[in-house]
């Protein structure tokens, strides 16, 4: 349905969008994830007509709208601050897309009444907007958009004014409202947590290039590079340098131990810097001091297993979890355990943190993965 084929936007000596190429595919929701000023909102504009991009095209539904103007594109966007008009009500608001199409009055009233029952906000329609909760508008802008059957709906981070609780609330409708609509949607967000709960994909964005574009799975998982890693949920990255060269390379730590990494390594050198990553979820702590070899490999349950002595440095307890702050050896380690499998650890205590090679990922010194 959308098709970006080298998109580039420049403002000046300023590239904001740069040498962007993303498909869309009919009835998907696509989210677009990046730090403010990493040109995910830039990206829209241009889709939408109010960018003109200095290279590339923009096809949706297979038509070329590159140099069309906004409102000769099948889209529609829903915008971060709602939009609505103070003046008209939300009945007026909702059907004012369809009043610009020349479509009659009483199927306007009827289109609009039917999605405001979609957003659940019938019994709105005689109500202004400064009369509504923040939720209340974004769910109004949002049937605004629908109302005229776009093929592609944009939406610009559109719950970002919404307190925590409302916001969750919205994702899970938002996702019910796409199940039933099925329009094609490509929605941009800074938040994480978002992006994972809303899209069937995931599009990386990073200083107006996209990184990576894949399932949220696979994003995860599987990160194209360390800014991915970085920027999806929280890690320790910890500075190594490779010993050995060759198939699983022997990684010196200044965590105290060496171990050997799950990678090919015939492109690593002796002395390469090797950046490992270790997720707080895949590290298990234990009180009792561990008996290792000296490379700190030991059996764990059948598996090998890095065991990395440490010591406690703060507990803070989150509600649902307990962030564990450790020192080890030469740098810094945190591990989050729910309530209910966290160790009775305090400031002092000496601890055991355990993970196997192959649940770390490897990064160079430029930032690309290691495999």
């Amino acid at each position: 349905m959308l098709e970006l084929d080298g998109l580039t936007v420049e403002y000046g000596d300023l590239t904001a969008v740069d040498d962007v190429s993303l498909a869309v595919a009919e009835g998907e929701l696509c989210c677009l994830l990046g730090p403010s000023g990493s040109g995910k909102s830039t990206v829209l504009r241009a889709i939408s007509g109010f960018e003109t991009p200095a290279a590339g095209r923009v096809r949706i539904g297979g038509v070329d709208v590159t140099e069309a103007p906004p409102n000769e594109r099948d889209c529609s966007l829903v915008f971060q601050d709602w939009a609505l008009f103070p003046r008209q009500t939300v009945a007026e608001n909702v059907a004012f897309g369809l009043k610009m199409d020349g479509v009659g009055a009483a199927e306007r009233e009827a289109r609009a009444r039917e999605m405001l029952e979609l957003v659940e906000m019938e019994g709105y329609g005689d109500a202004y907007p400064e009369q509504l909760s923040g939720g209340q508008k974004q769910r109004v802008a949002l049937a605004r958009s629908l109302v005229v059957d776009p093929d592609l709906l944009l939406l610009d981070e559109p719950l970002s004014n919404l307190d925590r609780r409302l916001r969750e609330t919205m994702q899970l409708e938002l996702n019910e409202i796409h199940d039933r609509v099925g329009t094609t949607m490509l929605y941009v967000t800074h938040d994480q947590d978002e992006a994972f709960t809303l899209g069937d994909r995931l599009g990386v964005m990073e200083s107006g290039r996209l990184v990576q574009h894949d399932t949220p799975e696979a994003v995860y998982d599987d990160p194209a590079d360390r800014f991915v890693e970085s920027f999806l949920g929280t890690t320790n990255f910890v500075a190594c340098t490779a010993a050995e060269p060759g198939p699983r390379p022997r990684l010196e730590t200044p965590m105290g131990v060496g171990f050997e990494a799950a990678v090919e390594g015939p492109s690593l050198g002796a002395g390469d810097a090797v950046v490992a990553s270790l997720r707080p979820e895949r590290l298990s702590l234990s009180v009792a001091p561990a008996e290792r070899t000296p490379d700190a490999t030991v059996s764990d349950g059948g598996e090998s297993a890095v065991a990395v002595p440490a010591r406690v440095e703060e507990t803070v307890y989150r509600g649902a979890d307990v962030r564990i702050r450790l020192s080890a050896g030469e740098t810094t380690l945190f591990v989050e355990p729910s309530v209910a499998e966290a160790p009775a650890v305090d400031a002092g205590d000496a601890v055991v943190v355990r993970f196997r090679p192959e649940d770390a990922l490897y990064f160079d010194g430029t930032g690309d993965r290691c495999r």
